[in-house]
């Protein structure tokens, strides 16, 4: 299934990845998607605006799906606002980079934002209010491992801190999440059942990890379905039925 297809359906979907890529990461997207196909992620999202990339060739060659997705990252509410406006067309998924409070509470307040990323990397927070406002937009909010997996000693103490209470918080309220090791290369592509295990280790739960995964997917086939020119509203679509 490539950028463009696919229906939400009620479909399963199994585990997908959100990468950087070239000229923002250190690999192609093309060596992003091969090296997901082989760890066996179903799908991937490239982050990237600017990455040079054909979604449906890159599918059809590795055998899962390529999203084209682009994250925002905007150094205060104003620009980012700018920005959702210019580029929510171009993209299946469109992301915003939090990590200040500001972003934060921007991001989720937005209908046209899928997804509030990296929301901690500024010294940004989330509390009860912006998991609340999530909800209200249906944006998800990404639980980032790539810290976890990359950094070391206090850095790490202290994210793991953070993941905690955003895991406290999403289950006391049942919010929408994503999960990502949010890998600039390749080479920081972990497998499915690795990210699950990581995941169980910090008390997040490797099921807790595995839905944050596959939520790419169901999010991906859920927007095309609404660009679909058959589409008017969720439960509405154009055109005949039989009696």
């Amino acid at each position: 299934m490539s950028d463009g297809e696919g229906e939400a359906g009620g479909a399963e979907f199994g585990p997908y990845e959100a990468v950087y890529a070239h000229p923002e990461g250190d690999a192609t997207a093309a060596r992003q998607v091969k090296t997901a196909a082989e760890y066996g992620f179903e799908g991937v999202v490239i982050r990237t605006r600017e990455a040079e990339y054909d979604p449906g060739a890159l599918a059809g060659r590795h055998g899962i799906d390529v999203v084209r997705g682009i994250e925002i990252d905007a150094a205060d509410p104003q620009e980012a606002s700018g920005a959702v406006g210019n580029f929510r067309s171009d993209c299946t998924l469109l992301l915003v980079r939090g990590g200040t409070d500001a972003v934060n509470r921007f991001a989720v307040e937005q209908d046209r934002v899928d997804v509030l990323t990296r929301p901690f990397d500024d010294g940004g927070d989330v509390n009860h209010v912006l998991v609340k406002e999530a909800i209200d937009h249906d944006v998800r909010i990404e639980f980032d491992l790539g810290p976890v997996l990359r950094d070391d000693g206090g850095t790490r103490v202290r994210r793991l801190r953070k993941l905690r209470k955003l895991r406290e918080l999403i289950d006391d309220f049942d919010a929408p999440y994503v999960v990502s090791a949010t890998p600039g290369s390749h080479l920081g592509l972990r497998a499915p059942r690795a990210l699950a295990a990581v995941g169980d280790q910090i008390g997040l739960g490797a099921e807790a990890v595995r839905e944050g995964l596959a939520e790419w997917g169901r999010l991906a086939a859920r927007n095309r379905e609404r660009r679909s020119d058959s589409f008017i509203s969720p439960g509405v679509r154009e055109g005949r039925y039989e009696k």
